[in-house]
């Protein structure tokens, strides 16, 4: 059972307790013991994954996203909150500037993820949902993957100039 349905199933039972009874103090102490440990949780991996990323690599590049406009599809919305955008950006700048690395944040308008890593055609749509990057010169490849490749040329173009 994930820490999420814990904590539905937590708040679910203790619905009808009598606010300031004993039974309900003890099980909010138990629904903030589970708030508190979701909460370590993700503070150790985030910390985890930015120490390592800047640790291991020469050049990291991001992308500047709009969050606030991610948030606006509800069906994202819970996932892309419990990513923690803002602080893993937070730590990425501070670590890499702490372990010598160099961080490349992409402008939020470059078509990573619409432009054909071979030849650099871009797609006027590209839906969310299409996970595959299709281009008319025959290029079939993963969005996620098409737009990396991408970026690492955004790389080689901010170490050039």
């Amino acid at each position: 059972m994930s820490n999420k349905d814990k904590l539905s199933r937590m708040q679910w039972l203790n619905r009808h307790k009598v606010i300031g009874s004993a039974n309900w103090n003890s099980a909010q102490i138990q629904i903030a013991r589970l708030h508190s440990k979701v909460a370590n949780i993700r503070k150790d991996t985030l910390h985890k994954l930015t120490t390592r990323l800047a640790k291991n690599h020469g050049i990291v590049v991001i992308e500047d996203l709009n969050v606030s406009g991610m948030l606006a599809n509800h069906k994202l919305a819970l996932s892309i909150q419990d990513m923690e955008f803002y602080e893993f950006r937070r730590q990425l700048t501070y670590k890499c500037e702490f372990y010598g690395t160099k961080l490349v944040i992409a402008d939020r308008w470059y078509p990573s993820s619409k432009t054909c890593s071979q030849y650099g055609t871009v797609k006027p749509q590209l839906p969310l949902k299409e996970r595959t990057f299709e281009c008319g010169c025959g290029l079939s490849i993963n969005r996620d993957l098409n737009a990396a490749i991408n970026l690492s040329h955004c790389v080689a173009l901010v170490t050039t100039s």
